[in-house]
C-alpha cells in the first residue's frame, strides 16, 4: 500500500462494523493492467479504477456498487472528466454499468506457458470515439492499441 499512496495513487473503503469490508484504487497517472498485460495511461482530467475487491463475507451485499460511488463522488469533486474501469464476468460486474460506465473494448486471455495470449475486439454497442481513446490510453506513447489476437512474452510488475 505505502508505494501506491507515495505516488498518489487513493485507496477507497467500505467499513461494516469497522471493518474493512472492500476497498477500490483510482490512480491518475500509468498503473500496469496485470491480467491484460498492458499499461493504461490516463490522459489529463481522467482517472483509472482499478484493484476493487469485496471480502467474502460481504458479497452480494452492494459493498462494491458503494465503493464505486464513492469512488466516483471523489473523482467529479476533484474535477475527473472521465474514469476508465476494467471489468470481468462476476456478480459484481453488475455494478459498474448501472454506475454510468460504458464498455468500449472486449478482452480475453490465455497463460500459454511463458507466453501470454491476448484477444481484443471492439464492444459491438460502443460509440467509435470512445473505442478510440481506450486503445489511446491502452496504447504505447506513439501508437493505440491494436486490436485483435497478440502473443508476448509475460511481464511481471509490481505496482
Amino acid at each position: 500500500m505505502r508505494p501506491r499512496l507515495a505516488r498518489g495513487v487513493r485507496c477507497f473503503a467500505a467499513m461494516v462494523d469497522g471493518s474493512i469490508a472492500g476497498y477500490g484504487w483510482l490512480s491518475t497517472q500509468p498503473e500496469w493492467i496485470g491480467e491484460l498485460q498492458l499499461d493504461i495511461r490516463p490522459g489529463p482530467g481522467e482517472g483509472y479504477v482499478w484493484n476493487c475487491a469485496t471480502v467474502p463475507e460481504h458479497r452480494r451485499q452492494g459493498i462494491f456498487r458503494s465503493v464505486l460511488s464513492g469512488i466516483i463522488s471523489h473523482a467529479r469533486a476533484s474535477g475527473l472528466r472521465r474514469l476508465w474501469i476494467g471489468s470481468v464476468a462476476i456478480p459484481a460486474e453488475g455494478a459498474v454499468g448501472p454506475s454510468g460506465f460504458r464498455a468500449a473494448l472486449r478482452f480475453s486471455t490465455w497463460r500459454l506457458g511463458p507466453a501470454h495470449v491476448r484477444r481484443s475486439q471492439a464492444s459491438p454497442e460502443a460509440d467509435p470515439k470512445l473505442i478510440a481513446d481506450a486503445r489511446l490510453v491502452l496504447g504505447s506513447h506513439d501508437a493505440p492499441m491494436r486490436l485483435g489476437v497478440s502473443i508476448e512474452g509475460r511481464i511481471q510488475k509490481v505496482h
